[in-house]
């Protein structure tokens, strides 16, 4: 079955249709992952948005149930080179194709995703419809413009918790099946703003008596918790409307130890008064280079975002850069001077992507203790 990729350019690409049959609208981005693509789709900060995978080959070792990020596909489609149809892995319950189609969601293979990521790479991320129902590109270029896009819009909403829950799992070893869950000795509030589940899992990790809560809980109602720290989740889109949770976090500020990955990290700059701004394509990828101010040492690091806080926003006196992006020299992470509060742009937590920045999470709990 035909499918079809209209950009808000009007250029088009033609493949076939795999995953779920339908037709959705979204931001068109690329993702620079060998592998991975299960969390991947699973990841809230991808709400909204078209992946493509640069990787030519997709879908070689299937899909299971542990690799879930969160409760759904949040992803608006999946574009891949190749999909693979017999995936062959000891872990495997069903096929990419399978998986999409269970979950409602539009694949398109066997188009140049070499020649989208490079007319992205040059026009920057836009806006576009996937379908493999519908298949004049006048009708589909009506639907399109329909479709407002990020910028300017609040869709945290539409991922967040809806009621507060309390997170027991820790990390599981995939060859043993033992779970990592010591005794727990600090409370961390964390909120929701699409929070990935190996999140939670490496707070339970390191003793951590975690109490996830929507995107809308108020300062009072975390101090009312009584936590030991509080964690800013990642998450999709532009961080700039959601004025409720940069509310909320200034006046967290100096009250508790406060962690920022991704989304968090916008949202805890933007409370301390910095601006945020909207990359041209994004960062998005396992294998992206970020070196650490304080100690000089390089990091790669998983990725997911669009948009950036501006380094020249951010007051000196007040806070102290503390990461760097390699590939763009934007700003990866920040620390308060004065407050017990830090946050990183990228993805300590992997999943996918690798684990050299595992000690950011060490660095929470050292915060916690006031060491």
């Amino acid at each position: 079955m035909k499918a079809i990729l209209l950009l808000e350019d009007g250029t088009v690409f033609e493949g076939t249709s795999f995953g779920a049959t339908g037709q959705r609208c979204g931001e068109v981005v690329f993702n620079t992952s060998m592998s991975g693509y299960q969390e991947i789709l699973t990841d809230p900060s991808y709400n909204e948005q078209i992946i493509t995978m640069t990787y030519p080959l997709i879908g070689n070792y299937g899909t299971n149930k542990a690799d879930w990020e969160s409760r759904k596909i949040f992803a608006a489609g999946f574009i891949v080179k190749e999909n693979c149809n017999y995936p062959s892995n000891w872990r495997n319950d069903d096929s990419l194709s399978d998986y999409l189609e269970a979950n409602n969601v539009v694949g398109l293979e066997g188009i140049d995703t070499r020649a989208l990521v490079r007319h992205i790479r040059t026009k920057g991320a836009m806006r576009g419809v996937i379908s493999s129902t519908e298949f004049s590109t006048t009708n589909m270029r009506k639907t399109l413009d329909k479709y407002p896009g990020l910028v300017g819009r609040d869709i945290v909403k539409d991922v967040t918790t809806e009621k507060p829950y309390r997170w027991e799992q820790g990390v599981v070893d995939v060859l043993s099946g033992a779970e990592s869950a010591p005794e727990k000795k600090y409370k961390v509030v964390a909120f929701d703003y699409g929070i990935k589940q190996n999140i939670l899992r490496l707070l339970r990790s390191h003793a951590c008596d975690v109490h996830v809560v929507p995107a809308r809980t108020t300062a009072k109602q975390v101090m009312a918790r009584k936590p030991d720290g509080v964690f800013l989740s990642n998450g999709p889109g532009d961080p700039a409307p959601v004025e409720y949770a940069i509310e909320t976090v200034r006046k967290l500020l100096g009250k508790v130890p406060i962690f920022g990955i991704c989304l968090g990290h916008q949202i805890l700059a933007l409370a301390l008064g910095a601006k945020t701004y909207k990359l041209k394509f994004g960062h998005r990828g396992a294998n992206h280079p970020v070196k650490n101010l304080r100690t000089g040492k390089i990091e790669i690091t998983s990725q997911n975002h669009g948009f950036c806080v501006d380094t020249n926003s951010l007051k000196e006196k007040e806070v102290e850069l503390t990461h760097l992006n390699l590939n763009d020299n934007t700003n990866e992470g920040l620390r308060c001077k004065d407050k017990p509060a830090f946050s990183v742009q990228y993805h300590p937590e992997a999943s996918p992507g690798p684990h050299d920045s595992n000690y950011l999470f060490d660095d929470f709990i050292k915060l916690m203790r006031c060491e």
